[in-house]
């Protein structure tokens, strides 16, 4: 045994990572020894003399980077769910290095020239289903990186990819320390509105930050945004709002605002570089939308009609403001506070009643229980594994048969040292090449920490949500990692995560989990059907927030944008012509919408949400039109797609799932937009 664990054999049981035994010194060796074996392992590939056939070029470049993979895996995860200093400064200093390592394989000339060769003779080579595909995907991954291009391109855009990988790493860090560096003390007077249990996570986030006898409220969404709802202070809803919203947005050393600019820029020369007129639609060449007009058709269909019910929500706001005496017009540190008020008078439905109800255990039940039945899968806790953090659960799944399926770590806590928002990775991906592997894979959401915990309505679906995408990756079937899980088109990725969302909210499911923390009676009848009333409400509110995002994004990445001199500015025009109410706040400001900025995943992406749930709300019709949520045909097509990963294109494989292409309706009706929609606003995006 070494004393750096990323050089040993893991016998851990199921492979899980040594966590007990990684420090933060053994990264950079590791990371690059990792770099140097790519590299061997890659030239070898590429100066063979032998003929480029499919396994010595194509499966062996998926058996290189073994030992990179596994390292970069665990850094990343670590340094999303629980970073220090130490590790803050790794990734600095390694993501350009990681970069230039990319791209270094991505230009090979050698090793392009033999990917070609093969892909020129594709249909000859007598490839099953699955290798053809990989191949295509192989070699337009290539062409996409500017493999094709001349010598001095091909230099520069190494050079925009190493610089972009910086600048991704700045951007997120400077958010993560604006949410680490924030937080509203309260006092005894401050908290007025607020119920037992926010103020039991707001007085167990004081004790994590040291403060003795007082309440905190953080930049963390389960923090701020109860805080928002239901605080009855207004001078204090404006304070949170604003340094919510600022985040990443302060002069000095973590401003992101020049990054942007940068971040912008530079993507719009790496489309130009590869024969595109915009970054947007260099990024929508290689989805299910294909092209920018189509997005922008999509997010038409819901702009207008959720701007109309969006105004209707504002006036009966406006009204109970008013007739509680608030003469001001209704701010977007307002919407939320008196939102929940409209609800309550309008449902007799009181947050505060509802959240008892959903405890974190039971809805972790509900949602492995949903898994169980749709797909036969179980899972076992295993306490006897070392984690990274005590926060963290580890789940043994198994199938129907008791064969094992992978591993399953659920980090749900937010908590200083872990960036906001929800997400799923992994540390190891599926795939079959050379025997089984079975994936191990993590869930992190940022539930405010109490005793007990317990979940808004949201915060419930948004469990559901990454637990869908935690399924695509365990239930993954297959051969080569590449393809493994969600390595799918950004725009289809959310789809198997929306549509697992659809059972949480299920009238059947929440008869049986939705059980009052303390007594374990379930939810009343009355409130149950209160609640199903009330899922619509607000729903103006909430697309308009994300699709003015989603709009935002279009525009960073579309023709004219690459020059950006004053990212405030240029977000309050594009606002501007899009009429956005000036009484609602975009979901995420540039300054901290970390899908775009962090990361290219989702630049020129966002709108991949709306996209998929077209998807999932036409998906799910199917199980209600059976009159079965769990209807076993249905459910045995569906997780054919949680297998397939990209072995197949993701139309194709929703067609075989539900027996033609998707509808549009089913989406305005679940958003309560059908009201508010006119078959002559845009033409239908279906395709």
């Amino acid at each position: 045994m070494t004393d750096n664990p990323f050089f040993d054999a893991w016998t851990t049981p199921f492979g899980l990572p040594p966590f007990d035994r990684i420090r933060p010194e053994h990264f950079a060796d590791a990371f690059d020894r990792g770099m140097a074996l790519h590299l061997a392992e890659v030239k070898a590939i590429a100066a063979s003399v032998l003929p480029p056939d499919f396994a010595n070029t194509v499966e062996a470049l998926e058996r290189s980077g073994r030992l990179l993979e596994r390292v970069a895996n665990v850094f990343f995860n670590l340094s999303a769910s629980n970073t220090n200093d130490a590790l803050d400064a790794i990734e600095r200093d390694y993501a350009p290095r990681l970069a230039q390592h990319q791209m270094r394989i991505a230009l090979d000339a050698d090793l392009f020239r033999r990917i070609g060769a093969l892909y020129a003779e594709r249909h000859r080579l007598r490839l099953s289903e699955d290798q053809l595909r990989l191949l295509e995907r192989r070699h337009l991954s290539f062409v996409r990186s500017g493999a094709a291009l001349g010598p001095d391109a091909k230099s520069r855009m190494a050079a925009l990819s190493e610089r972009l990988a910086t600048l991704h790493t700045l951007f997120s860090q400077n958010v993560l320390h604006d949410e680490k560096e924030w937080h509203l003390v309260l006092q005894e007077g401050d908290l007025d509105g607020l119920s037992d249990d926010l103020r039991a996570a707001a007085a167990e986030a004081a004790k994590e930050r040291g403060i003795d006898g007082g309440w905190v409220i953080s930049l963390a969404r389960s923090s701020v945004e109860p805080f928002l709802t239901f605080s009855a202070r207004r001078d204090l809803r404006q304070v949170a709002y604003q340094a919510w919203t600022r985040r990443g947005g302060h002069s000095g050393a973590h401003d992101n605002r020049p990054l942007i600019g940068e971040i912008v820029a530079l993507r719009a020369e790496q489309a130009r570089l590869l024969g595109y007129d915009s970054y947007a639609a260099y990024k929508l060449d290689d989805s299910m939308a294909k092209t920018v007009g189509a997005v922008e058709g999509l997010l038409a269909q819901v702009w207008e009609p959720a701007k109309r019910k969006a105004a209707v929500e504002g006036e009966a706001l406006a009204a109970l403001a008013r007739a509680e005496g608030m003469n001001e017009p209704i701010a977007p540190w307002d919407w939320r506070y008196y939102a929940e008020k409209v609800r309550k008078a309008r449902y007799d439905l009181d947050e505060t009643e509802l959240k008892p109800y959903f405890a974190l255990d039971n809805m972790v039940q509900a949602a492995f229980d949903t898994a169980g039945r749709l797909f036969g899968v179980t899972f076992a806790e295993r306490t006897d594994l070392a984690v990274y953090h005590p926060d963290v659960r580890v789940y043994a799944v198994s199938d129907a048969a008791g064969r094992g399926v992978g591993l399953f770590l659920h980090d749900n806590f937010a908590r200083s040292g872990k960036r906001s928002g929800a997400w799923m990775s992994s540390y190891r991906d599926q795939e079959a090449l050379d025997g089984p592997v079975l994936p191990i894979v993590v869930n992190n959401n940022n539930v405010a920490k109490a005793l007990p915990t317990l979940l808004s309505f949201d915060d419930a679906r948004t469990l559901f949500h990454e637990f869908g995408h935690g399924l695509h990756g365990l239930l993954s079937q297959v051969r080569y990692s590449s393809q493994s899980g969600t390595a799918v088109r950004r725009d289809f990725v959310e789809f198997p995560s929306q549509l697992f969302e659809h059972w949480m909210s299920a009238p059947e499911t929440l008869r049986r989990y939705a059980l009052h923390q303390r007594t374990g009676l379930p939810i009343p009848e009355a409130l149950l059907q209160r609640l199903l009333a009330a899922r619509t409400f607000n729903q103006g509110f909430a697309t308009v927030e994300y699709t003015a995002a989603a709009l935002l994004d279009l525009a960073f990445h579309k023709d004219g944008a690459a020059d950006i001199a004053d990212v405030e500015d240029f977000e309050r025009q594009v606002l501007d012509r899009i009429g956005m109410p000036s009484e609602i706040g975009v979901r995420h400001r540039p300054v901290h919408f970390q899908h775009l900025f962090a990361g290219s995943g989702y630049a020129a992406g966002y709108y991949a949400y709306l996209w998929a749930e077209v998807l999932d709300a036409d998906g799910f019709a199917a199980f209600e039109e059976a009159g079965n949520l769990f209807e076993p045909g249905l459910a045995a097509r569906l997780k054919d797609i949680y297998a397939a990963g990209d072995t197949r294109d993701p139309m194709e494989l929703y067609t075989a799932f539900r027996g033609r292409p998707p509808r549009v309706e089913p989406l305005l009706e679940k958003r309560g937009l059908t009201a508010s929609f006119h078959h002559g606003d845009t033409e239908s995006t279906e395709e």
